[in-house]
């Protein structure tokens, strides 16, 4: 079976640790998934919208991982947004186990956050269709 390609949402003020994290899981021998590491680390200004637009389209999932700050992530809100609007499937990480996540604000009622564990990666990504 092909890997996915995954988009990986953050906040990339507080949580760039934890992207690493997963990108580095990504090249475990028996992971089902690449990252398509387009991670934004410019202002929310001019075509920004587009830009991750068009990154998002060209995987087949993102996950957005949840740290204690999530919630206030203009840039996580949006690209959660836009993967919904381009019918991508999506699934929220609990990115601290020890801390409390958030869910960005545009994550619906019924968005679940996952514990992160290899397991659970491995089920969430194989499930997304």
């Amino acid at each position: 079976m092909a890997k996915k390609r995954v988009f990986i949402s953050f906040d990339f003020d507080h949580d760039e640790d934890l992207r690493n994290l997963l990108v580095g899981q990504a090249k475990n021998p028996d992971s089902p998934f690449d990252i398509a590491d387009w991670s934004v680390k410019e202002p929310l200004t001019g075509n920004w919208e587009d830009k991750v637009r068009e990154r998002i389209r060209k995987t087949d999932l993102t996950i957005v991982i949840c740290g204690e700050w999530t919630h206030t992530a203009t840039g996580v809100a949006v690209e959660l947004k836009i993967t919904r609007e381009e019918k991508k499937p999506y699934f929220l990480l609990w990115g601290r186990s020890d801390k409390n996540c958030t869910k960005p604000n545009t994550a619906l009622d019924s968005d679940k956050i996952y514990k992160w564990t290899w397991d659970n990666l491995k089920k969430l990504i194989g499930g997304a269709r």
